[in-house]
């Protein structure tokens, strides 16, 4: 019979996966209408639910369900569960980093993603990251040597510090206009 309930638990997690890969897959370029995206993380959220016993898998997914729905709070907690299962797991520190971000707690959010560091050295999204959690605690210093890191090691980074409100704070630093400048 354990046989069945594993096979059954297998079977929901994967199936809340793939809901939550409908829901974010080409957000970028072709965002979901928010009623849509709510209804497919909903369903994940549901079927998460139904899976038995605990494991990193189920609460990883179940934090990024709450993510998509803007429920940080409860994100955070399954995520911190996933990270207790597997702290080695970057895209699980990068994850509470960002849920950290969105309810007030930059310090958390830095501390997240120093972790996920610690554990992915050459991931040029966890230095952006971190550029942008220090830029907003007006760090300017620290701020531009993550950036810095970030464009070494993806170039294409660059396209993103434009749009990036959270580089608001040191936008006007010396440092910044020379760093994000254009050489001609």
């Amino acid at each position: 019979m354990a046989g069945y309930e594993e096979v059954k638990r297998v079977q929901l997690l994967r199936e809340a996966e793939g809901y939550l890969d409908l829901a974010t897959a080409c957000a970028d370029d072709y965002p979901l209408r928010p009623e849509i995206r709510n209804r497919l993380a909903n369903r994940a959220v549901d079927l998460l639910a139904r899976a038995s016993g605990e494991c990193e898998d189920r609460f990883y997914l179940q934090g990024m369900a709450y993510r998509l729905l803007d429920r940080h709070h409860e994100a955070i907690e399954a995520l911190e569960a996933a990270a207790e299962f597997n702290p080695d797991n970057a895209h699980t520190w990068l994850a509470l980093g960002w849920c950290h971000k969105r309810v007030g707690r930059l310090d958390l959010a830095i501390q997240s993603l120093e972790e996920a560091l610690s554990i992915s050295p050459d991931d040029a999204i966890i230095y952006y990251n971190l550029a942008c959690y220090w830029s907003l605690a007006s760090n300017a210093k620290l701020a531009l040597a993550y950036l810095t890191r970030a464009f070494d090691i993806d170039p294409t980074f660059r396209d993103l510090v434009p749009n990036e409100t959270d580089f608001d704070p040191i936008r006007a630093h010396p440092g910044f206009l020379e760093l994000t400048s254009v050489i001609v």
